[in-house]
């Protein structure tokens, strides 16, 4: 059984060797870690503020799968059963990751939120739920890529008195039967929430795009688009950029006259700012059959309708934001100079910052190959850099 309370705090050792290091975060990236890290001898303590472990994938959408294959998706030490098919279910990633702290006995805390974390001497103070201070070796940050919902501050946003909900509290299309939503954000999020939309039976639906998205097809002929992203992680952005052009127009029809226009900066530029391809799964088809009409970007909201970019005035019965989220890390390290002015950490994986030694950060890009792959071998890479340090400071003494 995974070792899960919420009410004891975990137990801290005097010396700095035998202080565990603690994971922040209870979704795949940190359980990863706390795996790898036990896999080498290192005691790790994953902190979770919910009660359950992947609280963000409890959250999500009801049809919401992996985009990626389940091969490609397991994190170290167990693979996902077969039964779960190639494009996992978002029900079957939580029954995994439960599985997965339960067959490598990780030692889960729940119900502790970290609100701080500063450095301590050699090791870290970490200020958590209830007034625990915790002291540990290392810390590794996994509180994840979707932790808070953002809506954007749109002018009269809130005097808007009709029904505006953030993507992150939508489950299904039952309470939009019958009626006429509008989208906001055309992400892989926007996207599927718009189809699901049409076929749950929404009597219009429309979606506001700001910006056009590189499409893709999730597969073609059985080939992955993520085996593509493997491939081309590594090459330079203006060779991704020139090879991804052609093949978007053999297998996505232009989109023009229905209001999606073929981007005009390159995918893997687009990647690198932090925007992810769309991976079509109805889409395509919904937009060229008028299921899901293109409108322009929400410019504001005055007296009952949404304002557009193109001057034009709606008055949807609900409106959908797919605006996404933003990471909240200013509390818990922002005062540690590891942030850049986006608000990421200014590192991943196994580097730790040049004046924060010990700090790890895990989940926080969003890579073309796929976000579990990577937090995969994130997490091997953090815990061979923490077990070298540990023989480091050992041999010092």
């Amino acid at each position: 059984m995974a070792h899960s309370t919420s009410s004891s705090t975990p137990r801290v050792v005097p010396s700095h060797e035998d202080r565990p290091v603690y994971v922040i975060g209870g979704g795949p990236g940190g359980l990863a870690v706390a795996y790898a890290l036990r896999s080498r001898g290192v005691r790790a303590v994953v902190l979770e503020r919910s009660d359950k472990v992947g609280a963000s994938w409890r959250r999500h959408y009801d049809r919401l799968r992996l985009h990626t294959t389940r091969r490609l998706s397991a994190l170290p030490g167990l693979p996902m059963p077969r039964s779960f098919g190639r494009w996992v279910s978002r029900d079957d990633v939580v029954r995994y990751l439960e599985k997965y702290a339960e067959h490598h006995e990780l030692e889960i805390v729940t119900g502790v939120e970290v609100s701080r974390v500063e450095r301590s001497g050699d090791d870290w103070l970490l200020h958590a739920t209830g007034g625990r201070e915790l002291t540990g070796r290392a810390v590794v940050v996994a509180t994840g890529y979707n932790h808070t919902p953002h809506v954007p501050d749109w002018p009269g946003r809130d005097s808007y008195t009709g029904e505006l909900l953030h993507a992150g509290d939508y489950r299904n299309p039952a309470p939009y039967t019958g009626r006429d939503v509008l989208v906001v954000g055309v992400g892989n999020t926007g996207a599927e929430i718009a189809v699901d939309l049409v076929e749950g039976g929404a009597s219009r639906v429309r979606l506001a795009v700001r910006t056009a998205p590189h499409i893709v097809r999730r597969s073609t002929a059985g080939w992955a688009a993520q085996f593509t992203g493997i491939v081309v992680r590594r090459l330079p952005v203006g060779v991704v950029d020139r090879l991804a052009g052609p093949m978007a127009r053999l297998s996505v029809p232009d989109l023009s006259a229905q209001g999606l226009p073929r981007p005009d900066t390159g995918l893997y530029s687009r990647v690198n700012e932090g925007s992810i391809p769309v991976q079509d799964v109805g889409l395509i088809d919904a937009v060229r059959k008028g299921k899901v009409e293109i409108v322009a970007a929400v410019d504001s909201f005055e007296d009952g309708k949404v304002v557009l970019a193109d001057g034009s005035r709606v008055g949807p019965d609900a409106v959908i934001a797919a605006t996404g989220y933003v990471r909240a890390l200013e509390g818990i390290v922002g005062h540690l100079g590891v942030l850049d002015e986006r608000g990421r950490p200014v590192v991943h994986g196994a580097h730790t910052p040049k004046d924060a030694p010990g700090l790890y950060f895990t989940g926080f890009t969003n890579p073309i190959s796929g976000m579990f792959r990577e937090l995969a071998l994130d997490a091997e890479k953090i815990a061979k850099a923490v077990s070298r340090e540990a023989a480091r400071t050992r041999a010092a003494d």
